[in-house]
């Protein structure tokens, strides 16, 4: 007799990839909508069916065991594959064309595996995505200009559209920054409207924290690079810290950033087939991760 399969539950699995990703069972259970007891309980069969530790706790902190690395490999390809499935066998062929609007920093670090597998999905439906900063894309949708927006929003402030991701904010600067005691805090920033701009600028405020712009672009690339060479300081989703770039400590008493929220804005009513289904995708794929 063949070994038994393991309890490989799609459910459990999304709980156990939700939590590596957002760095807690508490985050994880904000992420999904569910109580901090109910991941508990899922992760505790899934390690019983498995009969491996998926977690190291001590207290409040946990570390991913080696088990639970090896399995979250495999997890992310099972659940991208069900999702394919579920669109291939389920769904009939689909034309037509999508207009998508996103932060130009969140399609970089989360959109392009997910677009693709869509595209492979619905070879039929043409993309056309458009980068801008939120208070643009909310324009643009209201006008119909655009089928669907991904927006910034405060983690703590609700509002419209459907939340599909929450991240951590940080300060972020190069070995490179040279910063004098007193002096004023350099910023490298993007221009009005951007979001991460106005949360900089509002916190250093708050904080009675002397401030001076030194280098501004609507180029997350031109940014990047500007912190790179030590210009200044900026505020960034920890997801893009590229090389060169560290998460600013406490010795220059900066408050704490927060969290940033991804909504999903989907129109009301009858909407094209091609639209419905890459909101589905989207919201599906951002969940599992």
């Amino acid at each position: 007799m063949p070994p038994p399969l393991p309890p490989f539950d799609l459910d459990l699995l999304r709980s156990f990839i939700t939590i590596v990703e957002s760095g807690g069972f508490t985050r994880a259970a904000e992420r999904l909508g569910r109580t901090q007891s109910t991941i508990s309980l899922q992760i505790k069969r899934l390690e019983e069916g498995l009969g491996r530790r998926l977690f190291q706790r001590e207290g409040r902190s946990f570390e991913v065991t080696p088990e639970g690395e090896q399995l979250l490999i495999y997890a992310r390809r099972l659940l991208n594959l069900a999702g394919e499935a579920c669109a291939a066998l389920m769904e009939p062929a689909v034309e037509g064309s999508v207009r998508l609007g996103t932060p130009e920093d969140f399609a970089t670090a989360h959109l392009s595996d997910i677009l693709f597998r869509f595209a492979r999905a619905h070879p039929q439906v043409a993309l056309e995505v458009r980068c801008d900063f939120t208070a643009n894309l909310l324009d643009s949708f209201a006008r119909g200009d655009l089928d669907l927006v991904l927006c910034k929003r405060d983690a703590q402030g609700g509002g419209d559209g459907l939340r599909v991701w929450r991240e951590p904010l940080v300060w972020a600067a190069s070995p490179r920054l040279l910063h004098l005691a007193g002096q004023p805090l350099p910023l490298v920033l993007a221009p009005t409207p951007d979001f991460y701009r106005h949360r900089a600028l509002e916190m250093l405020e708050k904080a009675g924290l002397p401030w001076r712009i030194v280098y501004t672009s609507s180029s997350l690339a031109s940014l990047q690079a500007a912190v790179n060479a030590g210009l200044g300081i900026t505020i960034l989703s920890r997801d893009m810290l590229g090389p060169g770039l560290q998460v600013v400590d406490a010795g220059l008493g900066l408050p704490p950033p927060g969290d940033v929220e991804i909504a999903l804005h989907r129109p009301t009513g009858t909407v094209p087939k091609a639209t419905e289904l890459l909101a589905d995708h989207i919201a599906r794929s951002l969940e599992q991760r």
